[in-house]
């Protein structure tokens, strides 16, 4: 399984049997049947940028000690804490679609990976506390957001990837093979 939500892809069969090569249409080796993909769960797990969330709860549980401390006033090296709260979650964002093309592999939809995970990270950030909404946070508001991105999320599905045009030249062409018709009566009137 792979650590993001891949392609879909076409399931492969072998239909050569021995002898029945006119009889299935010369489809040995085709693609058959419905698409391989993650399901609509595996895409919502998928989806949340979990890495990306750690680091910023540690970061996230600095500044908030920083703030309970020294109150709304609160600063680290001259700069307010709200500020570099800020500047955590726009850090996090930046981290989230580098994150998912760093940890990328062959058939993955990093670009939607990419993107889906990007704009979850403030929702779950939201619902974490997060220092830079301390004052606009409800508890409330944060599991309907989280909950609602959360749903509406695993219905983004990558699309089914069709050949390149290079690859579509180069395949050969099916020949289809007609069989004569054999009349075992003769038209011809008599």
């Amino acid at each position: 399984m792979s650590r993001l939500v891949r392609v879909p892809k076409l399931a492969e069969s072998n239909l050569a049997i021995a002898g029945l090569e006119d009889v299935l249409g010369g489809a040995q080796g085709q693609m058959h049947g419905p698409p391989i993909a993650d399901n609509y769960l595996e895409r919502i797990a998928k989806y949340v940028p979990g890495e990306v969330l750690a680091f910023f709860i540690f970061l996230n549980v600095i500044l908030e000690q920083a703030q309970k401390t020294g109150g709304k006033g609160a600063v680290m090296a001259g700069v307010p804490v709200t500020t570099v709260a800020q500047g955590a979650l726009l850090v996090g964002l930046v981290l989230t679609p580098l994150f998912v093309w760093y940890v990328r592999e062959e058939g993955d939809a990093w670009l939607t990976n990419a993107f889906v995970s990007t704009l979850a990270f403030p929702f779950w950030a939201y619902a974490l506390g997060a220092v830079a909404f301390a004052d606009y946070w409800d508890g409330n508001l944060a599991a309907i957001l989280l909950a609602t991105f959360t749903v509406v999320s695993g219905l983004i599905s990558p699309r089914l990837r069709r050949p390149k045009k290079k690859q579509e030249a180069a395949a050969p062409a099916r020949v289809r093979t007609e069989r004569p018709h054999l009349d075992l009566v003769d038209p011809s009137p008599a």
